[in-house]
């Protein structure tokens, strides 16, 4: 355990264990609202596929079946605007978490280089980077890295935990200013889906990427948007050779997606419906828990897109999670994102209905 400790921070969900137990001692229960794990139930469409693909007895391939790859690039035309992606230019994966946390490793990153991170951040980027024994630094804007250029950079939006959405042209300019300098710019757009205020743009959309993927990586996630946290089933999308040389490496790690979750995936990336009634659902838990954490007294800040309400009552961030296990209800505290967390909260709005109306009430 000494050297993991000396590799990575501690699990940032470990230290909340003494406010969950306060939470959980409520009388109604306990309000969960800390971690961001779908509770609807996944969509007919990804269930059909999976149990008719059920009797799978062979090995699946790393690439996956082109119909997968396929279905990816039409849904990212088909919903934002994405010209000239083809099939060969998308990779399947194991969930994103696992593709974000091995990326500078499978690209052969190490001591001595750099990656960049979003000053609030979702804790896997600077993981990944540590694994792979690399620098990380923490900047939103281009003028943060100072002297230093850095192999990757992350970026993120929707974001995770603030739910900011990041406008065309700072998109435009952070993709101008990594092929200036030969840096990777990943693109975790998980939450593309998931608009409140604004829209959202994929950095493959042409009016950003300029008609190219050179320098340009996207990934994506169905944990969200079809409640396919439990399948594991993602992708990374965009420059050709980068797809190229992450496919040659994890066909030597056997990073193999199974094969009725490929066809599940292929299923859910054709169908709009279901993720459209998913966003009214959501809506409406997100309006009444906004509701609730305001008349309580927080400030929601940006909030635009993703799912989740970035909330302070501008004190440290662990009183406010006192103040809301002592309610019943669980956050996550900002500091588990950065520095500049220290005084906010992130609220997730994917609890039941129930729930979240039993922590409307406590607000009240």
């Amino acid at each position: 355990m000494s050297r993991v400790s000396e590799r990575f921070p501690e699990f940032p969900w470990d230290t909340l264990a003494a406010a969950k137990a306060v939470a959980a001692s409520h009388a109604g229960g306990i309000v969960d609202l800390s971690i961001g794990t779908p509770v609807d139930p996944t969509p007919d469409v990804a269930r059909e596929a999976l149990t008719a693909a059920a009797n799978s007895p062979g090995y699946p391939t790393v690439y996956g079946p082109e119909s997968l790859r396929q279905a990816a690039a039409d849904w990212l035309a088909r919903r934002f605007g994405v010209v000239g992606l083809t099939a060969s230019g998308v990779l399947p994966t194991i969930g994103s978490k696992e593709l974000i946390a091995n990326l500078p490793l499978q690209l052969g990153l190490g001591k001595g280089d750099t990656v960049g991170v979003p000053e609030l951040a979702y804790p896997t980027y600077e993981v990944g980077a540590r694994y792979a024994g690399c620098n990380v630094i923490a900047s939103d804007s281009t003028i943060g890295f100072g002297p230093i250029t850095p192999r990757i950079v992350f970026i993120n939006s929707p974001s995770n935990p603030t739910g900011r959405i990041l406008p065309v042209d700072h998109l435009k300019k952070m993709v101008d200013w990594a092929r200036e300098r030969g840096v990777l710019l990943v693109s975790d757009e998980c939450y593309l889906e998931y608009a409140w205020e604004g829209t959202t743009y994929s950095i493959l959309h042409p009016d950003i990427c300029g008609g190219t993927f050179e320098g340009l990586l996207t990934v994506h996630s169905l944990s969200k948007r079809s409640n396919l946290a439990g399948y594991r089933a993602a992708f990374v999308a965009g420059d050709q050779s980068v797809i190229d040389e992450l496919l040659a490496v994890r066909k030597h790690l056997g990073a193999m997606m199974p094969g009725p979750v490929q066809l599940a995936m292929t299923a859910a990336l054709a169908d709009d419906e279901h993720v459209k009634i998913q966003r009214e659902t959501y809506a409406a838990r997100r309006h009444g828990l906004r509701s609730a954490l305001e008349g309580a007294g927080f400030t929601v800040e940006h909030s635009e897109g993703a799912l989740y309400l970035w909330a302070t009552r501008g004190e440290p961030c662990r009183d406010t999670i006192d103040w809301l296990a002592a309610r019943g209800i669980l956050a996550a505290p900002g500091d588990f994102y950065g520095a500049k967390g220290t005084q906010h909260v992130r609220v997730a709005i994917t609890a039941t209905d129930e729930r979240i109306a039993a922590a409307v009430e406590r607000l009240a």
